[in-house]
């Protein structure tokens, strides 16, 4: 989500003539887009400002700015505590910044960082920088209404808002007209997506298809499902059309009911469960990724257990493993206490990561043998002489390079693997 709004940003300014530079000694402004689902990120941006001192002194017209949900949280921290920032931008005010950047002056701080109930930046062609001109991100819809006891998102980025299906169809069309051939639609929960209109609501599922419908060559994916969101209806969608990809990041966060509960997450592990056999039932060589927490507030052992056991009977292909930080102004920091040691969060995330990798690499195995499509994203970042892409699982494979390109479609058939990656021969 901040990728596509960078995208955003970038063809706003671009618009009034900004230009973007990858040289950093080049800049006059430098726009940092930032996310506050998790403490670590705050402290990289601390670290990043502290570090961008050294150049402002060289350079003294250089002007920083704090873009996205961290600017929206933290306003008036940044304001009194980071002395070199000089404008502050919330995730819903981008439209906003050349007028802030041709307004400011030397010692003055501006921030705008007011939510809206109806900003998506619909009407935004993005600009497509530093991307491999393969792969490209389709933001949907902004806004989260879930309020999961321990997440920031909503008050960061405000309530949920849906997309006209006709931009997203045209945003798509255009890029793959461009070259494009795969496109990821983005939100933070994709599938309460939802569009009202005279002539009839379009919920995720026909969204998804009118999408699939641009070209056939055009691949498509999307990020990320809330388990009690997940339709039949949706899933029929992805059996019925080749191109859209046999991939689903399904975040379980908890094995436990109870922590669900405590998480207000709004289903149960039989509920996940369930979701996870229909996928099964309709994309039978569909992967599977998750996001897990470990030591939230009040987690047992037991509860832990719980969780290693669903990593166990659902066997993911990949997850995202963190342990659980308290975040300022969530139901949890209000209500609950951070009472699982850190020693303990540790122990157990290790057992998490552990497993998972385990199970990864049965996983891989698993596709040793087959043959699988394969979209060329790019050169191998071991070797130029060899070629990476993914499948429609979304799993890594490489490759010899050969005489071809990224952006081509090839067959490859997988001769060995690790817990990560897929390595293969190219079909003649």
């Amino acid at each position: 989500m901040n990728f596509a709004d960078s995208e955003i940003v970038g063809a706003i300014l671009t618009k009034e003539h900004y230009t973007i530079t990858k040289d950093i000694d080049q800049a006059d402004y430098i726009l940092i887009n930032t996310c506050a689902i998790r403490d670590n990120a705050e402290q990289r941006i601390r670290k990043r400002l502290h570090e961008l001192k050294a150049l402002q002194r060289q350079r003294q017209w250089v002007k920083i700015g704090i873009l996205g949900c961290m600017a929206e949280r933290l306003q008036k921290q940044l304001m009194e505590e980071e002395d070199n920032v000089s404008f502050i931008v919330g995730p819903d005010a981008y439209r906003k910044l050349p007028d802030m950047l041709a307004h400011i002056h030397d010692g003055e701080k501006l921030a705008e960082t007011l939510l809206s109930d109806s900003e998506t930046y619909a009407d935004i062609d993005p600009v497509r920088y530093d991307t491999n001109g393969i792969s490209a991100y389709i933001s949907i819809m902004r806004g989260c209404q879930n309020y999961c006891a321990y997440c920031v998102v909503p008050y960061t980025r405000g309530r949920e808002r849906s997309r006209d299906p006709q931009t997203i169809v045209h945003e798509a069309r255009e890029l793959f007209e461009k070259g494009y051939r795969e496109v990821t639609l983005l939100g933070q929960n994709v599938n309460s997506y939802r569009w009202h209109s005279e002539n009839g609501d379009v919920g995720f599922p026909e969204l998804m298809a009118m999408v699939a419908d641009v070209n056939p060559l055009l691949r498509v994916r999307f990020a990320t499902s809330h388990p009690k969101d997940l339709s039949d209806e949706l899933l029929q969608v992805m059996a019925r059309y080749d191109n859209i990809c046999k991939c689903i990041h399904l975040p379980v966060q908890s094995g436990s009911e109870r922590m669900l509960k405590l998480m207000n997450r709004r289903y149960t592990p039989e509920w996940y469960l369930n979701r996870i056999d229909a996928i099964r039932h309709y994309l039978p060589d569909c992967s599977i990724t998750t996001d897990v927490i470990a030591g939230f507030c009040g987690e047992t052992e037991e509860d832990h257990q719980a969780t290693l056991e669903m990593f166990r009977k659902v066997r993911y292909d990949y997850a995202y493993m963190f342990k659980f930080s308290m975040r300022p102004n969530t139901y949890a920091e209000k209500h609950m206490q951070d009472d699982v040691p850190d020693v303990v969060k540790t122990r157990r995330l290790e057992e998490i990561i552990a497993l998972q990798g385990e199970i990864a690499l049965e996983n891989n195995k698993k596709e040793v043998g087959k043959t699988f499509e394969v979209l060329i994203e790019g050169v191998s970042h071991r070797s130029e002489q060899q070629l990476f892409g993914r499948n429609s699982q979304n799993k890594v494979i490489v490759f010899d390079r050969g005489d071809m390109k990224p952006g081509q479609y090839v067959n490859v058939r997988v001769v060995r693997c690790t817990s990560a990656t897929l390595i293969g021969e190219v079909e003649k």
